[in-house]
């Protein structure tokens, strides 16, 4: 039932996606007078359609391949590499027959709805649900992974400054894109010495492998009681929310991980639990029980909430930091410091993110990152690609004369082929990530 409901959460987002990126270029055609043939989600390859029908003179429909989506324009060379329209004459509402600017308005017309999309969905999720991270100046220190590890980091090192900059938030600034994509410089504290950690350029590759979780997690302290569950063993044996737990069954507890630790230990075992109330200690006593779980929160958490115009730029920001990471990321593997098979990933890959189970919050978040990052991955100068059209329009329009219908279709053709390449590289090294 969970890879039911992974496939279905995938094919929901990116059939919105599509659809979105598609609609972008049929609004832009049909505003400049331009006749759109065919809006098809997935391709109809071989003429293979699993539904369609008839609006206005435009066919719409969904096929069988699901790579995709397109929306065929009348007088214009594209993937479905129909030649025998272009040997006529040109005709009014044909794509050639229109102004470069408004044939470079409809190449862009997806690219900018996705835009749009990706600043809309984290625009609302920061309204909806405002920020939530960890305050660094609360914490003992972070208890580094695999990745942590290998680039020198040790257990209760508190990492002050990434690249000069102070930390004050454990995720924004700790766990950001910044470190993770490598050369970024750590200001640490160890042992009340400052230690300055590099992290390597191809540290890419590790983070792909083992995932980010892999460099650090946080070490809490144990901070002032925050929240107690109602009739949980916390709520029962007396633990008010401002109590400071010092110790449990005599032993003296400093960190929530020493905590967690002698809890399971005591597993089945009455607990004391020794606290400081209003500056006196208090022993408190919770009956025996087989569950570790207390119930009861004390994490350094900083929670902010946003007007509607104030998540605005904060959701912005959020969407183009994909762009950037993706370009971040595609400088990397060209300059040979991180492997296209680490660092790429396809739909296998995607679905994976997505998970068995369903989270709306992290639906819609993924669907604004996907949107901003087929943007980005469309605006590369790929002939197929919008990014390609765009480059031979911009080229047309500083030579005051269009590229020869030749040359575009065999541009076409390359571009195709790259696609097919690019996406048997990617289906292939998902397969082999999954069966490792």
């Amino acid at each position: 039932m969970g890879i039911i409901i992974m496939v279905l959460q995938v094919l929901l987002g990116l059939s919105l996606l599509i659809i979105l990126h598609e609609l972008g270029h049929f609004l832009a055609a049909r505003a400049f007078g331009i006749k759109v043939e065919k809006f098809y989600l997935f391709f109809d390859a071989w003429g293979v359609k699993l539904f369609k029908f008839n609006y206005k003179g435009c066919e719409y429909g969904v096929g069988w391949l699901p790579l995709g989506g397109y929306v065929k324009i009348a007088g214009m060379i594209d993937e479905s590499m129909d030649t025998e329209q272009m040997k006529g004459e040109p005709q009014p509402w044909e794509f050639r027959s229109k102004p470069a600017w408004q044939r470079l308005i409809v190449m862009l017309g997806g690219i900018i709805v996705n835009v749009i999309v990706g600043i809309v969905v984290f625009w609302m999720l920061t309204f909806s649900y405002g920020t939530t991270d960890l305050n660094t100046k609360q914490l003992y220190g972070v208890k580094p992974g695999i990745i942590g590890q290998k680039v020198g980091l040790q257990d209760g090192d508190k990492i002050l400054a990434v690249n000069g900059k102070e930390t004050n938030l454990f995720y924004a600034d700790i766990m950001a894109s910044e470190v993770l994509m490598g050369d970024a410089e750590l200001t640490v504290e160890r042992a009340g010495q400052e230690v300055k950690i590099k992290m390597p350029a191809d540290i890419l590759n590790d983070v792909s492998e083992h995932k980010k979780n892999e460099f650090v997690e946080p070490m809490f302290k144990m901070l002032p009681v925050t929240k107690i569950e109602k009739d949980s063993r916390a709520d029962k044996m007396g633990l008010a929310v401002g109590d400071s737990i010092v110790s449990i069954n005599g032993l003296p507890v400093v960190q929530l991980e020493e905590f967690k630790n002698q809890i399971e230990a005591n597993k089945g075992k009455e607990i004391v639990l020794g606290v400081i109330r209003n500056g006196a200690p208090v022993e408190l006593k919770a009956a025996a029980d087989t569950t570790s779980i207390l119930g009861f929160a004390n994490l350094p958490l900083v929670q902010h909430q946003y007007g509607l115009l104030e998540s605005l730029p904060i959701g912005a920001a959020k969407a183009f930091s994909v762009i950037t990471d993706n370009i971040k990321g595609f400088g990397k593997i060209f300059k040979g410091e991180v492997r296209a098979d680490k660092a790429l990933s396809g739909p296998v890959g995607i679905a994976t993110m997505f998970g068995t189970e369903v989270d709306w919050v992290r639906f819609w978040g993924l669907v604004g990152m996907l949107s901003m990052a087929l943007a980005f991955m469309n605006i590369l100068p790929i002939p197929a690609l919008d990014g390609g059209h765009v480059i031979f329009l911009l080229i047309e329009m500083i030579q005051g004369k269009p590229l020869s219908e030749k040359f575009l279709e065999r541009a076409q053709m390359v571009g195709f082929f790259i696609l097919v390449a690019l996406m048997i590289f990617v289906f292939g090294n998902d397969i082999f990530k999954l069966t490792k």
